[in-house]
């Protein structure tokens, strides 16, 4: 297949990701261009369409994509709109990345995996921008090698400065520990058949009635246990570490120590203070990469499987969180499109 001419894309949402999203595909990436955007607010999306010459506002997803202009969608709306957006976007059968969570449910992202197979072809990447960070990709590339032996244990730390008002104590699973859930899976191989929470004391830090931190166990199909430290009100910075224990040796990543200081007496580098920042990276490799790919008339990266596994493990962990012991998860059988 030839290879496209500039992408003309439609972006959904134009909150804080949308909006860096414009951004990163009109100033950093190559290939593409922002053709449309879509907000319920119609106010926001004009402002956003005005940096942009030539890019058109709209209000309604739909209406954005029948667009003469526009090749291919990218989604970073709220959660509970995806399905909708997905479902319209097959229609057309527009090539989409769409921002985690594929859905907020295992139930709708099943729908949404069954309407892509109707397609026949996969249409989904899923916006699992650790797979694109070169820290994790560094990682991976080493545990597929098999220098290290087989992984038996992979620890996580995922911590925050501060939650948004608006966080749940059930959204450290569904909105955080999302993304150590595909990297568990992506880094090891396996699919994850088991979620455990464990609840500590809340930090005086966290709002009231916000379990915060908490520690999650995975347990995987390949024999490994994965955990995971949450801990969304930490107050100091933005971190993200992995270390993976193998049986010749361990890896790990994420100590941030690309630049240490010596001065005044002290020793010592920064820390990140949000995702944005410590993940620029990655998110600029991931949104090039779908465009090349797209371009060439492939679609690759996380898929649909990869969401809908993510949002069951997910809920057996809100389940776990909620009602204390062991969740198993239940997944379908895996369809051959996504082999």
């Amino acid at each position: 297949m030839a290879e496209r001419a500039t992408l003309g894309v439609a972006v959904i949402g134009t909150g804080r990701m949308g909006a860096d999203h414009v951004r990163r595909i009109h100033e950093v990436t190559s290939g593409a261009r922002v053709a449309a955007v879509v907000d319920v607010d119609a106010e926001r999306a004009k402002a956003v369409a005005a940096r942009v010459d030539g890019c058109t506002a709209y209000t309604d997803p739909a209406a954005a994509m029948a667009a003469a202009d526009v090749d291919a969608v990218l989604i970073a709306s709220p959660g509970p709109a995806h399905e909708a957006t997905l479902l319209a976007a097959f229609e057309h059968d527009l090539p989409v990345l769409c921002e985690k969570p594929l859905t907020p449910d295992a139930a709708s992202a099943l729908r949404v995996l069954e309407a892509e197979l109707r397609l026949g072809h996969r249409r989904v990447q899923v916006g699992f921008m650790r797979r694109y960070d070169p820290e994790y990709a560094k990682l991976k590339a080493l545990l597929t090698t098999g220098q290290l032996g087989r992984p038996l244990m992979l620890h996580n730390r995922h911590r925050n400065v501060a939650s948004p008002p608006f966080f749940t104590s059930s959204m450290l699973i569904s909105d955080s520990v999302a993304h150590e859930a595909d990297a568990t899976r992506w880094l090891l191989g396996h699919e994850i058949t088991a979620v455990t929470v464990l609840r500590p004391t809340p930090s005086a830090s966290a709002p009231d009635a916000l379990q915060d931190p908490q520690f999650v166990v995975f347990e995987t199909d390949g024999g490994a246990l994965s955990d995971v430290e949450i801990f969304v009100n930490c107050g100091f910075g933005y971190q993200v570490q992995a270390e993976v224990v193998c049986e010749r040796g361990t890896a790990r990543i994420g100590d941030g120590h690309a630049l240490v200081t010596n001065m005044a007496g002290r020793w010592g580098g920064t820390i990140a203070q949000d995702w944005t920042e410590r993940f620029e990276t990655a998110y600029d490799h991931e949104i090039q990469t779908w465009i090349d790919a797209t371009r060439r008339g492939e679609t690759t990266g996380p898929s649909t499987w990869d969401g809908y596994a993510a949002a069951a493990v997910c809920e057996a962990g809100v389940r776990a969180l909620e009602d204390g012991g062991r969740v198993e998860v239940e997944l379908v059988e895996k369809p051959a499109l996504y082999a």
